[in-house]
């Protein structure tokens, strides 16, 4: 999965913002997002709209994952 940006939230940049936190990355679409630290929370956002479950970190170092969805309805 190839990232839509290497070092940016692109939901702030869209808003003329660079006050985010940390970084996302959905693991579906490649968006890059910022995490629910940041004021705009863009990464859950993005879920919200997409229902892409899976986050991973994009921070130098990291490469832990995140799923949204953790529980099954039967």
């Amino acid at each position: 999965m190839q990232p839509e940006s290497v070092q940016d939230c692109v939901d702030c940049l869209a808003l003329g913002e660079r006050n985010w936190a940390h970084l996302r990355m959905c693991l579906s679409c490649g968006h890059v997002a910022c995490c629910d630290s940041s004021p705009h929370k863009h990464a859950t956002a993005h879920f919200g709209s997409s229902q892409h479950p899976v986050m991973r970190s994009f921070e130098p170092g990291e490469d832990w994952r995140w799923c949204y969805v953790d529980t099954a309805i039967v």
